[in-house]
């Protein structure tokens, strides 16, 4: 990865010609003691590089509501790192969206990323809010917004959300979002960055100005990612898919790969000017600690 003057990408020095980078770091609420005691080795490793603030999943139609609420109050109270709960409005009244919202400030948690959420059957099911609840993303927002002051994310699909009509409807409903209040959005993850810088074009001609976080996905298995990718409308460019044809039974190979691929995704990014990026880790620590270091962001 050699630059146009004959400098290698990687070997600048942190602050070399580049404003401060933030990072962000999602996780999932684990289900078992076993995945609880990853989910803390994990974020604990992850902790130290100081991020912008850690998320916690929200499983569809509100499943995991609990086990959020717990992770979210522990990282608060018992690490220092801001924490920012997931919530949607998926098969829930409005009254009881909003107790789920003054539990986490209660709870010392003012970071929410704000989705309208999926049904129970999946991403390819219509939505259909709840005849007393919120009825989109954007309605969501406002409401946290009269609940308090709250920093608020939402979710942008640099390649469409499966249920748009059209891109003008996509950047649409986006725009939305960001005007009932929302700070910041997140893209779900993808994997050729001209689709971001495509979608960053069209938000911004729509007069879109709030931040649009890159979501960048580590591979950690090929198998897993795709089946996500296709169930939520991401695409897996043909030339990714080959890089890790035949790697299913050879992890450390599997693994060499998995980190070049994500280190030219955010050295091209880093280089394009962002600043910001936001991790799904999957509660794992390793390739996005590789790659904090490329940001040049240490403990």
């Amino acid at each position: 990865m050699v630059s146009a003057t004959g400098e290698s990408r990687l070997s600048r020095q942190p602050g070399e010609g580049r404003p401060d980078i933030s990072v962000s770091f999602e996780f999932f609420p684990p289900k078992t003691d076993v995945m609880e005691e990853r989910f803390w080795a994990s974020l604990d490793r992850l902790a130290p590089l100081g991020p912008r603030f850690v998320s916690v999943t929200y499983g569809a139609g509100g499943s995991t509501r609990e086990r959020t609420l717990r992770m979210v109050s522990r990282i608060t109270n018992e690490t220092g790192v801001p924490a920012a709960a997931h919530l949607t409005c998926v098969g829930a009244t409005r009254d009881e969206v909003d107790d789920v919202v003054r539990g986490y400030a209660q709870a010392g948690v003012r970071r929410i990323v704000a989705l309208r959420g999926d049904p129970p059957e999946g991403v390819g099911h219509a939505f259909t809010p709840h005849p007393d609840g919120y009825n989109s993303a954007a309605d969501l927002v406002g409401g946290i917004r009269k609940l308090g002051d709250f920093d608020i994310s939402v979710a942008a699909y640099p390649e469409k959300h499966p249920q748009s009509a059209d891109w003008d409807a996509d950047i649409d409903n986006l725009k939305r979002k960001l005007d009932a209040g929302a700070d910041r959005a997140i893209t779900q993850m993808f994997f050729e960055n001209g689709d971001y810088w495509r979608f960053v074009e069209r938000a911004h001609k729509a007069g879109i100005t709030a931040p649009i976080v890159p979501g960048i996905q580590p591979i950690h298995s090929f198998r897993q990612i795709a089946g996500f990718a296709d169930r939520c409308g991401a695409s897996i460019p043909q030339w990714l898919a080959d890089r890790f044809d035949g790697l299913d039974d050879d992890p450390e190979t599997h693994a060499l790969v998995a980190a070049a691929v994500a280190a030219e995704q955010v050295t091209e990014l880093l280089d394009s000017g962002i600043t910001e990026f936001h991790f799904y880790t999957l509660n794992r620590s390793n390739l996005v600690l590789a790659l904090a270091r490329l940001l040049g962001i240490r403990p």
